[in-house]
């Protein structure tokens, strides 16, 4: 049998074991729709706002601000939509290489008339322009900000304090999406002044279709998706409990493990980029791989060559599993807007290699190994 080995960990992980154990019962045993106010409602609510309270602890806010969602993209909606609508904003500001989450929300509240949006400045590397950010908020009042915390194309990290430093001083609203981050690093919402935040399951070894968005206690928006009263009545619709639980309980490992994790999964990616550079003539990497940046992420752009457009085809047929950008746009043929945003050569072909705590160094070797083999030695000139 080939050997299989998975470098898409941005798109999406694998559940882990201990997750799918606290799953299980929900999904067999106590199966009670939480509303239900008999004992089988009773005991499956107890189990929701129980996760619910294990997240808000690993985030340092209250249960009453965590609010279970199908995943990052309705939070991003819900963010974004549900301030305008409600909190009198009439300027957003996010940049062009954000989750298609927020930027077809916000191409989409513009078209709509809704509000007025802006892009800050970003340099070659997918930095935001902090001086640029600030220009906008002082010549915009009841503005809000939406930028993602890494991007989860080229891993580039935003400095979240002092994006919160300058919503605050200029009494704007912050927005964050924090769906590559989340379980990676230590986020607290309060201390860096975010009004919503979220995150999904799926990233840190949790189950699909759940996630979650903080919305800060000190604004009050009205729902999204209307119908029942979950989720306090911020959330139409019977909830998604054994997902939920898995949610929680993945987060409360990815937290729990989170500086060994870090460690190895950074040496990894250290040890592909030093490893890339030493067999491949002409390899760059798009974003700030060598500095600020997410390290379960590495964007390779390799030089120009007739074989570029079937490369992540080779590479699949070998048994390795990396993408060209985000996988929300695979099968699309525009390539990828971030990689525009940023001003990168689109003649040269770019994969997306994304790691996670069950990689090993063995396989870097092995896809080292076959990136030698699959690369041809000749590129244009």
């Amino acid at each position: 049998m080939n050997k299989k080995i998975y470098l898409d960990n941005a798109a999406t992980t694998p559940l882990d074991k201990e997750v799918l154990d606290a799953m299980l019962p929900y999904m067999v045993e106590h199966f009670g729709n939480p509303s239900s106010i008999h004992s089988f409602g009773r005991q499956t609510r107890a189990a929701i706002e129980g996760a619910r309270k294990t997240i808000a602890k690993l985030l340092d806010v209250t249960p009453a601000e965590i609010f279970f969602t199908s995943g990052g993209t309705e939070a991003d909606n819900m963010a974004i939509r549900c301030s305008v609508n409600d909190l009198g904003i009439k300027h957003v500001i996010s940049s062009k290489i954000e989750h298609h989450a927020v930027t077809h929300t916000c191409e989409t509240i513009a078209q709509e008339g809704k509000a007025k949006v802006s892009y800050v400045n970003l340099d070659k590397k997918g930095c935001v322009d902090l001086n640029h950010l600030e220009e906008l908020l002082k010549a915009n009042p009841q503005s809000m900000v939406s930028l993602m915390h890494a991007n989860n194309e080229i891993g580039t990290l935003l400095p979240m304090a002092e994006v919160g430093a300058l919503c605050e001083k200029y009494n704007a609203l912050f927005h964050s999406d924090t769906v590559q981050t989340m379980g990676h690093y230590n986020i607290e919402p309060k201390k860096l002044k975010l009004h919503f935040l979220n995150g999904a399951a799926h990233k840190f070894h949790g189950p699909k279709g759940v996630g979650f968005i903080y919305i800060s206690n000190a604004v009050k928006i009205h729902p999204l998706i209307h119908g029942g009263s979950q989720e306090r009545n911020m959330r139409g619709g019977t909830e998604n409990l054994y997902g939920i639980i898995g949610l929680a309980k993945a987060m409360e490992i990815a937290c729990r493990n989170m500086q060994a994790h870090h460690k190895h999964i950074q040496s990894l990616k250290t040890y592909m980029i030093a490893k890339l550079k030493e067999t491949i003539p002409g390899v760059k990497f798009n974003g700030d791989a060598d500095g600020n940046s997410l390290y379960t992420v590495l964007n390779v752009s390799f030089p120009p060559s007739d074989a570029a457009e079937m490369f992540l085809f080779k590479l699949d047929i070998n048994g390795i599993a990396a993408s060209g950008g985000s996988a929300c746009t695979s099968g699309s043929n525009v390539g990828s807007h971030v990689l525009r945003g940023i001003g990168a050569d689109m003649e040269r072909p770019s994969v997306r290699f994304s790691f996670s705590k069950y990689n090993t160094k063995e396989e870097i070797d092995f896809v080292l190994e076959k990136l030698k083999m699959l690369y041809p030695a000749e590129v244009k000139s």
